[in-house]
C-alpha cells in the first residue's frame, strides 16, 4: 500500500502539471489506478477526487496571477453541469470490461491526437479580449457537449475545451486554461457525487493522487511555457503503449 501511494504521487504531479498546460493527465492517472487492480469505473471515479484538488491549486494560482473572470467562468461551468451528471452516470454503470476496452480505444485516439501538429493559433486572441454575444452562446453551447465528455472520461477533456474557449470564444490560452481549471472544477464536484452515489471509491488514494496533482496544477498554472516538450511526449507515448496492451490484452 505504501509503495502504491508514493507511485500515485509522482504519478499525481506529472498529470497535475499535464492537466493545467493542455490536458491528458488522466492518461496517465486512471491507468495507473487500473495497473494496481482497481476497477476501471471505480478508477474513473476515483480519479475525480485528484482532479478536485488539482483544479482547486490551478484556480488559486491563476487568480493570483490576475487571471480570473469567475463570472464567464460560472457561466461556463453550469452549462456544463448537465453533460457531466449524464457521462458520470453512464460511466459509473458500464460494465467494467467495456470500460477497459473503450479506455483503451480513447487512448490510441489521444495519442494520434497528441501527434498531429497543431495549427496556427488564434492571432485574434489578445488578452483582455470580450467574446461577443455569438462566441458566448455558441460557447456556452458547446460546453454542455465538453461537460458530458468530462463526467463520462475525464481523458483528453482539455483537448476539447480549449478549442472552444481559445477558438470559438476568442479568448488567449492563458485565459483559456484559467476557464478550463475552473470550468473543470465544477463540474467534477458534481459528477463525483454521481460517481459516489453509485460505486465504492478508494478515497486514500484520491487523497494522495489529489495532492501529487494539486503540486503539479500549481507548476503547470505558474510556468505556461512547457520546456522539453518533445521528451515529454516521447516518454508518455511510450508508457501509454504499455497501458493499451494491458487494458486490451491482460
Amino acid at each position: 500500500m505504501g509503495i502504491e501511494l508514493v507511485i500515485l504521487f509522482l504519478v499525481g504531479c506529472v498529470g497535475g502539471f499535464l492537466n493545467v498546460m493542455a490536458g491528458g493527465g488522466s492518461l496517465l492517472t486512471v491507468p495507473i489506478m487500473i495497473f494496481m487492480g482497481i476497477p476501471g469505473p471505480i478508477a474513473n471515479g476515483t480519479n475525480r477526487i485528484a482532479i478536485i484538488a488539482q483544479n482547486i491549486a490551478a484556480v488559486s494560482a491563476f487568480a493570483k496571477q490576475g487571471f480570473a473572470n469567475f463570472k464567464l467562468s460560472l457561466s461556463l461551468a453550469l452549462a456544463a453541469i448537465p453533460g457531466a451528471v449524464l457521462g458520470a452516470w453512464v460511466a459509473a454503470n458500464m460494465p467494467e470490461q467495456d470500460f477497459n476496452t473503450l479506455l483503451a480505444i480513447i487512448m490510441v485516439l489521444v495519442m494520434v491526437v497528441m501527434s498531429i501538429k497543431p495549427g496556427k493559433k488564434n492571432t485574434q486572441a489578445k488578452p483582455g479580449y470580450i467574446p461577443s454575444k455569438n462566441q458566448l452562446i455558441a460557447g456556452h453551447l458547446l460546453m454542455i457537449g465538453a461537460g458530458f465528455w468530462g463526467g463520462f472520461i475525464q481523458i483528453g477533456v482539455g483537448f476539447i475545451m480549449m478549442p472552444i474557449l481559445h477558438r470559438v470564444m476568442g479568448l488567449d490560452l492563458v485565459t483559456t486554461n484559467s476557464h478550463k481549471v475552473f470550468i473543470a472544477l465544477v463540474y467534477t464536484i458534481v459528477a463525483l457525487f454521481v460517481f459516489a452515489s453509485q460505486l465504492q471509491l478508494y478515497w486514500m488514494h484520491g487523497i494522495v493522487l489529489g495532492v501529487g496533482m494539486a503540486a503539479g496544477g500549481i507548476f503547470g498554472a505558474r510556468f505556461q511555457v512547457q520546456k522539453g516538450e518533445k521528451s515529454i511526449k516521447w516518454v508518455l507515448n511510450i508508457v501509454l503503449i504499455g497501458f493499451i496492451i494491458k487494458l486490451l490484452f491482460f
